[in-house]
């Protein structure tokens, strides 16, 4: 094992990336899929954000907006956020009510995540899979 990796404490690590869509991707990712707002900020040098994940884990989503834009087109339709769900039926329930708030399933760049997966498209185009399965 690497001597680096077997020192390596790390507290939290957190994925941020910007968006205009603020207001959509708190819904999409809250309501939608089901995970928590654990924080947020508004006005820190013109950005407001939130902080998006699952309750008492070391890591977690955020998401800025600046008030001259945050334009975040996403770069290809294989860059996902992997969620493994072993619950099919919760995987179903999540994918109906995305569908309902208008985000419904889309092909997946890749077909090995349609083998067990569903993708779907968040506000920015950025996509997400709900994986039926343990993940590694």
């Amino acid at each position: 094992m690497n001597q680096w990796t077997e020192t390596l404490h790390i507290a939290q690590f957190r994925i941020a990336r910007p968006t205009d869509k603020l207001e959509q991707v708190e819904r999409f990712y809250c309501e939608g899929l089901g995970l928590k707002k654990l924080g947020g900020f508004k006005g820190h040098r013109g950005y407001t954000g939130i902080m998006i994940g699952l309750p008492d884990a070391s890591y977690h989503l955020e998401f800025t907006e600046h008030i001259d834009g945050s334009p975040c087109p996403a770069p290809t339709e294989d860059n996902l956020l992997v969620f493994y769900m072993p619950d099919s039926e919760q995987i179903q329930a999540v994918q109906s009510r995305l569908a309902k708030m208008g985000y419904p399933k889309v092909p997946p760049e890749n077909p090995y995540w349609e083998e067990k997966g569903v993708t779907i498209a968040d506000p920015d185009g950025w996509r997400i899979v709900l994986m039926n399965t343990e993940g590694i």
